[in-house]
């Protein structure tokens, strides 16, 4: 099949899917004429890579989770190794987003949000001291 149809099959945009194909993560045959000739386990792995994506997953992460589909004699314990890791990424992300809004609620909370020019966000991301006063 054509980029195009591997597009539908896949629900991806084709400029994905050629990055994809740049990076080596999916690796259609091409025909005589140069066309790229996508098969339904390039549609499979494209899917599958979409769906890790999804999940947070970077693309070396999804290219070890294609190693590991694709090796029958995986260890499951090594998949489960890159999900708790992901997790643990995801918690420490959280927990640096929640400080993040803490910050800017404390700094909102603070400004008077008047016609006045004086604002403690402004004065926060100068460095507490307005240097153009």
């Amino acid at each position: 099949m054509n980029i195009g149809e591997a597009a539908l099959q896949s629900n991806l945009p084709a400029k994905t899917i050629r990055y994809y194909e740049d990076i080596e993560l999916v690796m259609p045959e091409r025909s005589a004429n140069g066309y790229r000739n996508y098969s339904d386990k390039d549609v499979h792995r494209l899917r599958f890579v979409q769906r890790a994506r999804s999940l947070g997953f970077s693309i070396d992460e999804c290219r070890s989770l294609l190693s590991l589909y694709q090796d029958s004699n995986r260890a499951s314990a090594d998949v489960k190794a890159l999900a708790t890791s992901k997790i643990q990424e995801i918690d420490r992300k959280m927990t640096e987003l929640g400080s993040l809004r803490r910050t800017l609620t404390a700094l909102a909370d603070k400004c008077h949000g008047d016609d006045k020019p004086d604002c403690p966000i402004i004065d926060d991301l100068a460095g507490t001291q307005d240097p153009f006063q």
